[in-house]
């Protein structure tokens, strides 16, 4: 017989993270700041040249030959990009003797193609990693009836499998026999199992409950919805934002021109005779003070200081860039359950109805004791609402738990059911089968069925808790309706305030997005502020919504914590995660993960990006003044070549100095405010 792993055995998990050791980029680009570092204060104390030449000669191979052969291969295709101009601006430094910049010129750029490379890897890796969400291999019924092993690849539409309590589902298909409940949060959003049975719709990678489901393949694996979401999240990673575009036009243009004038200055002055040592000194010059350097330093250190501001506050934002783009956001849309909520249930309520004789303590207490042996969701939000009141719950006899209906236990002499109403209720009313046949709950009596018909407080209690946004738990007490409890998770501390934030942040109200059912979705949105809510939406629903927004010109930021959130993430302008709860490829995906889980850092790191791009602009402004002026100077006088270099690197210190003042503790929005809360206090 061939040896089957355990039931509740994880998904077998595929070597795709990539290290940070295993990129070339990375190796190159440490080999050359390495070098870089000794020989920079060996040049500056005037140690004899054998000492720091060959560590600059080091830097400038290990950091500049990639990009130079990359320069090379871009020119034969006819484009000229300013990796190139870079690694020719740093020879020319190096020729008439300034190694210093030519070696810093090609640090700074083998450290952002490193960086580049290691995002874009990572991301390639986390869409890999969805895949271990869905299982290798599934139980296959032949058409004589007996279990065969295959591999989930050769699964094909109408196959029909098994799945036993505990597995995840191997493909996308409907319900052909059994009952159970499926954990499908991280394909529809819906934070507590969903009750399956005959003819209900179940999908690949999610995680099925204590019943056993036989399943109709309905889509090949190549088709399922998990196999959907990596390709959209490929798709939406690899399109290009206009202003990336328009970065790559301008690049183009400005290093030809650089490119073009420091050609003109060397060649026009030799063919009217000038000095070749003059003239070559002049464009080197030229060279030098018109690199782009200062611009880039210009932007890079606002950008970085709220990097490192937003990660003392409990957000890992993963890139200048993703820095940039959350301060131009011009609408926000989040998901519900593990964003505007939290992810466990809670008991929010307990209705004890009219005619019980309990009180809330012992609904709750018999109630808890029913659910203690089971590993529902439901189950553990009784029991520990249970012991935060401090309950004693009695041993429970005769567990017996039914897929979809819910639990039943003795407990101290008492018949106790707990589970759905819409099952629990109807069995109840319903009368015996044919007489001499006991009923089903202990009850069915006249009294029993008169309890729980249309119009009674029984049913009424469940209307108002599914109205309130909650899932209703009944809880029966012999046969007879004893109280309804309801459940949901947890709104967010803070809420209500980030979204109305965010909203004065973007001049648009927040709009919601999840796959919960609407009346659910509607009530949450009403507690925080929402009115625009939209509910039972798959991810391509969500995808299309952000899609739609962005292809009307608007900038959106999607919050969200799910793996049914990650394409939306790479969908939209910019994407936030709420961790450490959120999925690994929603975590990868997002430009910002919220590691603490408060969701009013979502508003302030929005905040302290729109400081940071105010900065940006005043860097490149005195950068940019400061490029025109020396290149002026250079073109329409004589520039001398070491106050040509002072005034470049001065204003590259200059701009820099100006970006470090968002390190300050003082620069996170509400730091202020909260000092004079603990100073009052």
């Amino acid at each position: 017989m061939e040896e089957r792993p355990p039931a509740d055995a994880p998904p077998p998990v595929r070597p795709c993270r990539t290290r940070v050791r295993e990129l070339p980029e990375v190796r190159w680009a440490a080999l050359a700041t390495a070098a870089f570092l000794p020989a920079f204060p060996l040049d500056l104390a005037g140690a004899p040249a054998w000492l720091w030449g060959p560590l600059y000669a080091l830097c400038y191979a290990a950091g500049g030959w990639e990009p130079g052969l990359a320069g090379l291969r871009a020119l034969r295709e006819r484009t000229l990009d300013v990796d190139l101009l870079m690694v020719v601006a740093a020879i020319g430094a190096a020729a008439i003797g300034q190694f210093l910049d030519g070696a810093l010129l090609i640090v700074i750029f083998a450290v952002s193609g490193a960086l580049e490379a290691f995002a874009t890897r990572r991301t390639a890796d986390s869409v890999r990693g969805l895949l271990d969400l869905a299982p290798d291999t599934a139980a296959r019924i032949t058409p004589g009836g007996t279990e065969q092993r295959v591999a989930v690849s050769a699964l094909r539409v109408g196959d029909t499998v098994l799945v036993r309590p505990g597995e995840r589902l191997p493909a996308d298909g409907t319900v052909r026999e059994g009952a159970s409940d499926v954990q499908q949060a991280g394909i529809t959003g819906e934070p507590l199992p969903v009750d399956k049975g005959p003819g209900d719709e179940v999908f690949a990678g999610t995680l099925n409950g204590t019943g056993a489901l036989r399943v109709t393949v309905d889509r090949d694996a190549s088709a399922s919805v998990i196999a959907r979401i990596v390709a959209m999240v490929e798709e939406a990673s690899e399109r290009k934002a206009p202003g990336q575009l328009f970065i790559e036009r301008i690049e183009q243009r400005y290093a030809i021109g650089v490119v073009a004038a420091t050609l003109a200055l060397f060649a026009v002055p030799l063919a009217f005779g000038a000095d070749l040592t003059e003239t070559l000194l002049r464009a080197m010059t030229f060279m030098i003070v018109a690199s782009p350097c200062a611009v880039v330093l210009a932007t890079m250190p606002p950008l970085l200081s709220a990097i490192a501001t937003c990660g003392r506050h409990g957000v890992l934002v993963k890139s200048a860039a993703a820095m940039e783009r959350l301060g131009a956001v011009t609408r926000v849309a989040l998901d519900k359950t593990g964003t505007l909520t939290e992810e466990s249930a809670r008991v929010r309520g307990i209705r004890v109805l009219p005619g019980s004789g309990l009180t809330e303590d012992e609904a709750l207490a018999l109630a808890a004791a029913a659910e203690r042996p089971s590993e529902h969701p439901l189950a553990r939000a009784v029991v520990t609402a249970a012991r935060e009141r401090g309950l004693r719950l009695e041993p429970a006899a005769d567990f017996a738990s039914a897929p979809g209906r819910g639990v039943r236990a003795v407990v101290t002499g008492h018949t106790v059911r707990v589970g759905s109403p819409a099952t629990l209720l109807d069995e109840a009313a319903a009368p015996p089968e044919r007489p001499g046949d006991p009923a089903p709950l202990t009850g069915g009596d006249d009294s029993v069925r008169m309890a729980v018909t249309d119009g009674c407080p029984v049913r009424t209690a469940v209307a108002e808790v599914e109205d309130s946004g909650a899932t209703a738990v009944a809880v029966l007490v012999d046969g007879r309706p004893g109280a309804v409890l309801a459940i949901a998770a947890p709104l967010r501390a803070g809420a209500a305030e980030a979204v109305a934030a965010l909203g004065r942040l973007t001049g648009t109200p927040p709009v919601l997005l999840t796959g919960d059912n609407k009346r659910a979705a509607t009530r949450l949105g009403e507690e925080v502020g929402i009115t625009d809510v939209r509910a039972g939406l798959l991810p391509q629903d969500k995808v299309a919504t952000v899609r739609g927004w962005e292809d009307a010109g608007e900038r959106v930021l999607m919050v969200g914590d799910g793996v049914n959130d990650a394409p939306a993430l790479a969908a939209a302008h910019t994407g936030v995660a709420m961790g450490p709860a959120g999925s690994a490829l929603t975590l990868e995906t997002a430009d910002a993960v919220v590691v603490r889980d408060e969701l009013a850092a979502v508003p302030a790191v929005v905040t302290l990006s729109r400081r940071a791009r105010r900065l940006v602009a005043q860097n490149l402004v005195v950068a940019c003044v400061c490029i025109g002026a020396l290149v002026a100077w250079d073109l329409f006088g004589h520039l001398p070549l070491p106050l040509g270099v002072a005034g470049h690197e001065g204003s590259t210190v200059l701009v820099g100095l100006n970006g470090l003042r968002l390190l300050r503790t003082s620069a996170w929005p509400g730091a202020a405010r909260a000092r004079r809360r603990a100073a009052g206090s």
